[in-house]
């Protein structure tokens, strides 16, 4: 599935979802410097930017993201039907044109057979049109992840399109396992019907079918001595015709019966969703209500807090703080919204019994069941330290305040945290301006509770170690 605005759409809605943790000053500064980043290389801003600028700043994740899993989920539930599709396709078509020399094929049964397909084709386009989602059981049993309420107004046409290919792969299958059996087989053919019906009747129904194909193989298009000649009788044995070559006459036509209402409507309808998913994607895209706060944020020079206080007499908190702890002795590791990635250090590694990660794509259920098994295992192991690690280079944020305001709770009375900020060179401790607002935020939550510690700068190797003392 390649659909530039589905993409789109899935990346910015995730992201959305992820901002809903950050401080809105901070989400302000982010967005206003990338505004005038595009503003200095004289291109205008937008999604596709925004999220690729975003994730140079994130850097490399070994996860996929949340788009790329979703897309994941509908190029599966794709293949699936495709792979149905072209399986039932040549069983269908076998079943239609056997034969076995005492009977002929009948035209009439090819004939509903087709419009029963037509029939199917149209109704699944007007469902997904009118968003009646008769494939919700479907969804339900094999989705791996959240609902998500942006997408799920998409759902109704990738189920049609889902559908669509599903049934182009059936029309594909049968044709040519119509023209394998055409060649390698004898096929009879004729008409049949129960009611009264003359030759010439017959005759003219077929031509208002062939009127597409008319002018591309007029030989596709039966003659009235081919329809009177090849009409035979269940219980008859004296109407079969006097030239049995003109029972193979009408391969022509049953082929183009099945390429023309059969295969091309379900390509038709296929390329039409198709589009039909691309505007809507656009559409939610453009009404998203994170995309207002976006386009405020990039456009706005100062963020409005509301606030009716004149701060510009206020000096802020320059203060340096110098209450660092040792790092304690923990059997307990916190990787905060992806600290510590791609590798932990041997140094705060080795030892440790519980390893977690919590925050950042981590939901709030996941996170709730980290608090459980650090609570579970300090109440066991009788600890009264967990280790916390964070990116020094990233401030704190209110949802690790929240964490914290929860495990205060949870977690048996005298248990301590040690908050500790790790640089992007793990070789080197971080500097002093990263530090000062994690000593803040430490003071913040309560130093009974929180403090900060550096990690243990002893991970280079022990014999080079040993060689540069002596």
């Amino acid at each position: 599935m390649t659909d530039s605005p589905l993409r789109l759409l899935l990346g910015f809605d995730a992201q959305a979802q992820r901002d809903k943790s950050q401080p809105l000053a901070f989400l302000h500064r982010r967005d206003r410097k990338f505004a005038l980043i595009c503003e200095e290389q004289g291109v205008d801003p937008n999604v596709a930017l925004w999220l690729a600028h975003l994730n140079r700043l994130s850097g490399p994740d070994a996860t996929p993201s949340a788009a790329d899993q979703t897309l994941g989920f509908w190029r599966r539930v794709h293949g699936g039907f495709a792979a149905v599709g072209l399986v039932t396709g040549m069983l269908t078509m076998a079943g239609l044109l056997f034969y076995d020399g005492g009977q002929r094929i009948n035209i009439t049964v090819m004939l509903g057979f087709v419009l029963l397909q037509l029939v199917l084709a149209l109704f699944t386009s007007l469902q997904s049109l009118a968003g009646w989602q008769p494939w919700r059981w479907l969804l339900r049993r094999f989705r791996t992840g959240p609902a998500n309420v942006v997408t799920g107004r998409l759902h109704p046409l990738l189920m049609a399109r889902a559908a669509h290919i599903g049934g182009l792969c059936f029309a594909v299958s049968g044709l040519a396992t119509l023209l394998v059996l055409v060649v390698v087989q004898d096929l009879a053919f004729g008409w049949s019907t129960t009611l009264e019906t003359a030759a010439t009747n017959y005759h003219r129904l077929v031509q208002i079918i062939a009127v597409p194909w008319t002018w591309l193989w007029p030989a596709a298009v039966p003659d009235l001595a081919l329809v009177e000649a090849t009409r035979f009788f269940r219980a008859g044995t004296d109407n079969a015709s006097p030239d049995p070559g003109l029972w193979g006459q009408w391969w022509p036509f049953v082929t183009m019966l099945w390429t023309t209402w059969v295969l091309l409507p379900r390509l038709l309808m296929w390329l039409v969703t198709s589009v039909l998913i691309r505007n809507r994607a656009r559409r939610l895209l453009a009404s998203h209500p994170a995309m207002h706060a976006l386009l405020y944020r990039m456009e706005t020079p100062a963020l409005d807090t509301g606030n009716e206080h004149n701060d510009a007499d206020d000096l802020p908190d320059t203060r340096t703080r110098d209450n660092l702890l040792p790092l304690p002795e923990s059997d307990i590791l916190l990787c905060w919204a992806g600290a510590g990635e791609p590798e932990l250090p041997e140094a705060l590694r080795s030892g440790k019994h519980l390893i977690l990660r919590g925050g950042g794509r981590a939901s709030l259920a996941d996170d709730e069941q980290t608090l459980k098994q650090v609570a579970e295992h300090c109440l066991k192991a009788r600890g009264n330290a967990v280790i916390l690690l964070t990116r020094c280079w990233e401030p704190p944020t209110g949802e690790l305040q929240d964490f914290l305001e929860s495990a205060r709770r949870l977690w048996p009375g005298g248990t301590r945290v040690a908050l500790v900020p790790l640089a992007a060179d793990i070789n080197r401790e971080p500097d002093s301006h990263q530090i000062q607002p994690w000593l803040r935020f430490a003071e913040r939550v309560g130093h009974e509770f929180v403090r900060v510690s550096l990690p243990p700068l002893q991970w280079q190797d022990p014999y080079r170690a040993r060689g540069e003392s002596s």
